[in-house]
């Protein structure tokens, strides 16, 4: 039911908040007339609440006017600002009981602005320095042999033998968290990938990828605006039947729109080397290898989607993982590239006087467009459609379509095996020869950086991967200089 509001007593002075006893009828402290506060209106609305401040109130109206707006009074020494408050200490006298009243406030009271300097409340601890690891102790991205990196009986070359293909690190390929973290050089790396010093989170071990095998190079980083690192490469050597050396690398750009991206462009940049490698010794055609490396990544990406049951009911609108692939083969007189999608190859003659070439053609919209006659190549890849691609390795592709083509140079020269977040930025020909540097083919590991730079420096919107190929294919045991 329904009950009347009561009149509260009151326990402090209204005016002074001086705390009172019962029966008071004015405050010691000030003279406040309390019997005036108890006969105010128990009904007066109270004042709401904004963005968490306690509003002012307003002085009273004079003569009952309503929303009257009184300024500051003056302050006592004719300044003109606002007047100090006066608290019932600054005057003096007594209080209920008859005891003075201070007449400056106690020591220490209230807040006070010449805080001395305080100590850091939560330094940092340096590491102790006798439970680091021993670096000697500690195996680096060069110390532990993968593996396709440990010479087995049929690969170490003996009197009679010889080297067998090796695949070199790929750009997925490391160690865990570095030993030392990069921000503050001191702490060590926990498992999750934070410093046990300064908590800063470690680069993950695909944002930037380096490898060199010889007279190959590639480069992978994740670029200025994705999360992560989704494309992947890989690359090897390996003797052909007649003793000469075949050089081969794939580059793989995971479609971000599927569901992991970065294991499918792995799974397929591995699978892909591995095939070739494992037909090129034995007298299949660099074409038909490649052909059947495309064939063997996809199978590879397809397994990706083998998952349970119960984890499609999670995801059900999800993609199966996806990725697009670029690879080259390079031998002393033949040239060979294969793809799936829009990542790309390029030819760049070692004489800058002689016309650079694209290799491929991408499986895209804009180059369906081209190819139709509907569009010409600068209106189609102005498109916002341009880049939807056609052609790609995973469950969900339409139809496997590997390309392939062979090439006989008659010059030296280099082959650039790219993704888009590459060629994006220097997508003619012409374009990718004026990025590469003079002396690619003797440098391919500071050419592959500087094409990785020249894209971050315009935006770096992608994922960046380069790898280098010189051709003709130095003979075996040459390297770059």
């Amino acid at each position: 039911m329904s009950q009347m509001p009561q009149q509260a007593a009151l326990s402090n002075c209204p005016s002074c908040a001086e705390p009172l006893e019962s029966g008071d009828r004015f405050c010691g402290a000030c003279g406040y007339d309390l019997s005036a506060a108890a006969a105010s209106s128990p009904d007066a609305p109270a004042l709401p609440l904004h963005d968490g401040a306690v509003p002012r109130p307003s002085a009273p109206p004079e003569g009952g006017a309503q929303g009257a707006v009184w300024p500051h009074a003056s302050a006592p020494d004719g300044s003109g600002g606002p007047a100090r408050p006066q608290r019932a200490t600054d005057v003096p006298g007594t209080d209920s009981g008859g005891s003075a009243l201070p007449t400056h406030e106690p020591p220490g009271a209230g807040v006070r602005l010449d805080r001395p300097a305080q100590p850091e409340e939560y330094p940092l601890q340096a590491p102790d320095p006798s439970q680091a690891p021993d670096p000697s102790q500690t195996p680096g991205p060069m110390q532990t042999p993968g593996p396709m990196q440990t010479p087995g009986p049929m690969q170490t070359p003996g009197p009679m033998q010889t080297p067998g293909p090796q695949r070199a690190a790929d750009g997925a390929a490391g160690d865990g968290a570095a030993a030392v973290c990069v921000a503050c050089r001191a702490g060590r790396v926990d498992g999750d990938g934070y410093c046990e010093n300064c908590g800063h989170a470690q680069p993950r071990e695909r944002d930037h990828v380096e490898r060199e095998s010889g007279p190959l190079a590639a480069v992978s980083d994740r670029g200025l605006r994705h999360h992560r690192n989704e494309d992947a490469f890989a690359m090897g050597d390996a003797p052909l039947p007649d003793g000469s050396p075949a050089r081969v690398a794939i580059v793989c750009d995971g479609v971000s729109s599927a569901t992991r991206p970065d294991e499918a462009s792995l799974a397929a940049s591995r699978a892909a080397t591995d095939s070739l490698l494992a037909a090129l010794p034995q007298g299949t055609h660099p074409r038909q290898a490649m052909h059947d490396a495309i064939v063997a990544a996809a199978r590879a990406v397809d397994a990706l989607a083998e998952e349970p049951a119960t984890a499609r009911e999670h995801s059900p609108h999800q993609n199966a993982p996806a990725c697009t692939l670029v690879g080259a083969v390079v031998t002393a007189g033949l040239l060979v590239v294969g793809w799936v999608g829009d990542s790309r190859a390029y030819w760049v003659p070692d004489d800058r006087a002689t016309p650079a070439a694209r290799l491929t053609e991408d499986d895209s919209w804009a180059a369906q467009m081209v190819a139709a006659g509907l569009m010409t190549e600068a209106q189609a890849y102005a498109d916002e459609r341009a880049h939807a691609i056609t052609g790609w390795l995973g469950a969900d592709a339409y139809e496997l379509e590997p390309h392939t083509a062979s090439f006989k140079p008659d010059r030296p020269g280099v082959v650039v095996v790219c993704t888009d977040g590459l060629w994006n930025y220097a997508e003619t020909a012409e374009e990718m020869a004026g990025v590469l540097p003079p002396d690619a083919a003797a440098r391919p590991l500071h050419a592959a950086r500087v094409l990785v730079g020249h894209a971050l420096d315009g935006g770096g919107h992608d994922n960046v991967t380069v790898a280098l190929l010189p051709f003709p294919a130095p003979p075996q045991g040459a390297g770059s200089a």
